[in-house]
């Protein structure tokens, strides 16, 4: 995925580490018990409705059917459902990660790293282009991607890991991760299941995110 503010290497190797816990990883699925009906998943307590996690997957659909690359696009996004439940996950993990560790990212701060961002990609629409191209974010959802890299940077500061090192990175993902626990994340067996270790859920693969040509593509769930 496109790094934000490409000249600064520490901040390429914060939203590198976000990418990678929100694209999860590819391993074994473990059974998970099944939230409340017409959710996708529970996270501490709180539903995460089917319909709210369609919205997002229609958004980026949209925009890909818009492009010249629209079937490629969509090709090399095949397990779009479980890579946008897991950032919506994620980002209710972090929100309350961040939260305890006593930091919070303000509106203006977003603004401002997004301005940078693009600034830095070629502009406003490039950045918007490439984003969809290689993170499947739609320009209303840059918001959130960007956000979540600002909290990544206060919280690793927080709990003093340097993101730049593997050592580093342990921190912020062992802090992810009790909190992940702590927060009992429940997911709707269609989707896969949640890993607590790794905070990401245990179907998702990130091979999507980085292909450029068109691969085999694995069936998206369908809604309840």
């Amino acid at each position: 995925m496109n790094r934000l503010k490409r000249p600064n290497s520490r901040r390429r190797a914060l939203f590198s580490l976000s990418v990678t816990l929100v694209a999860g990883v590819p391993l074994l699925a473990a059974c998970g018990s099944a939230p409340h009906p017409g959710a996708a998943a529970g996270v501490g307590g709180q539903r995460i409705p089917v319909s709210a996690l369609q919205g997002q997957v229609d958004e980026v659909r949209t925009a890909q059917q818009a492009s010249p690359q629209a079937a490629e696009l969509i090709s090399n996004s095949a397990q779009l459902s479980q890579a946008k439940l897991n950032g919506m996950i994620f980002d209710r993990i972090l929100d309350r990660a961040a939260h305890d560790a006593g930091v919070s990212a303000s509106r203006h701060e977003v603004q401002t790293a997004r301005r940078q961002a693009a600034a830095s990609g070629g502009g406003e629409r490039q950045f918007e282009a490439t984003l969809l191209q290689q993170g499947a974010l739609t320009p209303g959802q840059i918001d959130d991607a960007v956000r979540r890299d600002v909290l990544m940077s206060k919280l690793a500061k927080a709990v003093g890991g340097d993101t730049t090192t593997p050592a580093g990175q342990q921190k912020v993902l062992a802090a992810l991760a009790r909190t992940s626990k702590d927060m009992r994340v429940d997911v709707n067996p269609r989707y896969g299941s949640w890993d607590n270790a790794k905070v990401a859920l245990a179907s998702t693969k990130t091979d999507w995110i980085k292909q450029v040509s068109g691969q085999e593509q694995q069936r998206e769930p369908s809604d309840v």
